[in-house]
């Protein structure tokens, strides 16, 4: 089925006018470039070097304690969201650098994780960003049949409970993609002709890319590590599965709180059908920050706990999101509109988790 979008309202733009007029002269009067610079590039080879150490750790350091083996993987795990959170997302958003080679080349490091550059590309930058929280075109809402993340998703009995378990299948969204999610998106995504819109590449080409991808992150993530140590596989999978749990429940609880709360006004327009705002005040009224002023958090999770400026923003690198915070806050102010910011990461995830009950409710 061909991919017919909603519409925005194209008339009631003068807020990101007026914003993106600003935001352009703030990096003209400092003389900045809207793109990395030396932290990012510092970040970059931090958060690959801390991947890949304990990687090689555990393959010629002869470890022989399990706790400290299964630490190793768990760093793994801690520093494989950390690479898709501050390295490969801005490259793929063409954030990261002016040249476009640069982006290319980081932005295919999520296949260093078990991911897909194409796959991010089109459910990521172009269906989740353009269209936040709107039932059926941003995937990010459109959850497995037990979870419940848009009060426009039918309801079901399981969904009261979701509030507790969701939490354990947040940790196998990374395992998922992995194994099988990435294939069925390409899939959905051809039929839709998405792929064809996205790339200059054809379907068969980015099968056949994810496959081959796909087999050589297995063959350094599990066949090296069977073949070069004398671990068994079983402690081998276990440990595998610890990393991805690890990685996928960070990127979870970053990607959620952003989107799915109480104060987030979801939408079910329809193919062709007309959204009620512009889409930079559907921004505001569909994303939230959180934590902005924990640097460690900001500097770790590739500053998307200042959500509400990258949403608007994607193309800008996330060194500069606690400047533009500002610009943006008093902006939105200005013209009336939320500017949704929660004080701490906890109250972030109790917030999102009182959503998840809210959801569950009939």
């Amino acid at each position: 089925m061909p991919f017919v979008p909603p519409k925005y309202d194209l008339k009631s733009n003068d807020f990101f006018k007026t914003l993106k007029r600003r935001i352009d002269e703030y990096f003209k009067e400092n003389d900045i470039q809207k793109t990395g610079n030396g932290k990012m590039y510092f970040k970059t080879c931090f958060m690959i070097t801390c991947y890949l150490t304990p990687y090689f750790l555990i393959l010629f350091g002869d470890i022989q304690n399990s706790w400290l083996y299964s630490s190793l993987w768990l760093l793994m795990g801690i520093f494989m969201s950390g690479i898709g959170l501050s390295i490969m997302h801005d490259a793929i958003h063409g954030a990261y650098s002016k040249n476009k080679t640069v982006n290319l080349i980081l932005g295919e490091v999520i296949n260093l994780v078990g991911g897909a550059s194409i796959n991010w590309k089109i459910q990521h930058n172009v269906l989740h960003h353009t269209y936040t929280n709107i039932e059926e075109f941003d995937e990010d809402i459109n959850a497995p049949f037990f979870l419940r993340f848009s009060p426009n998703k039918k309801r079901m009995g399981i969904h009261r409970f979701q509030y507790i378990y969701a939490w354990f299948f947040y940790g196998l969204l990374t395992f998922n993609w992995a194994f099988f999610a990435d294939f069925d998106s390409l899939i959905r995504y051809r039929k839709k002709g998405l792929i064809k819109t996205i790339s200059k590449r054809s379907f068969a080409f980015h099968f056949l890319k994810t496959t081959l991808l796909r087999l050589a992150y297995f063959t350094y993530i599990l066949i090296l590590p069977m073949w070069l140590t004398e671990v068994s596989f079983l402690v081998i999978l276990f440990n595998f599965l610890l990393m991805h749990f690890v990685a996928g429940f960070i990127l979870s609880c970053i990607f959620q709180p952003a989107h799915v709360m109480e104060i987030s006004k979801f939408s079910n327009a329809k193919s062709g059908e007309q959204v009620p705002r512009d889409w930079a005040s559907h921004q505001l009224m569909n994303t939230v920050n959180f934590a902005t002023k924990n640097k460690l958090l900001t500097w770790f999770a590739g500053g998307l706990n200042h959500q509400v400026e990258h949403h608007l923003f994607p193309s800008i690198c996330h060194v500069h999101y606690t400047k533009l915070s500002h610009i943006v806050r008093e902006t939105a102010r200005e013209f009336n509109l939320p500017y949704h910011n929660l004080p701490t990461f906890r109250s972030a995830i109790w917030t999102h988790m009182k959503m998840l009950k809210h959801l569950g409710k009939a």
